[in-house]
């Protein structure tokens, strides 16, 4: 995998999952899908 998803500190303190999208092939590149929450 070679794609990245790049955040602040403050937003990782955020982040609850992470997954990656395998359903449709996308070349040598995949969606990364990250979930926050936000309301901290």
């Amino acid at each position: 995998m070679i794609d990245y998803h790049i955040v602040t500190p403050s937003m990782m303190a955020c982040a609850r999952a992470a997954s990656v999208y395998k359903d449709v092939k996308f070349s040598d590149h995949a969606p990364l899908i990250v979930d926050y929450n936000r309301t901290l």
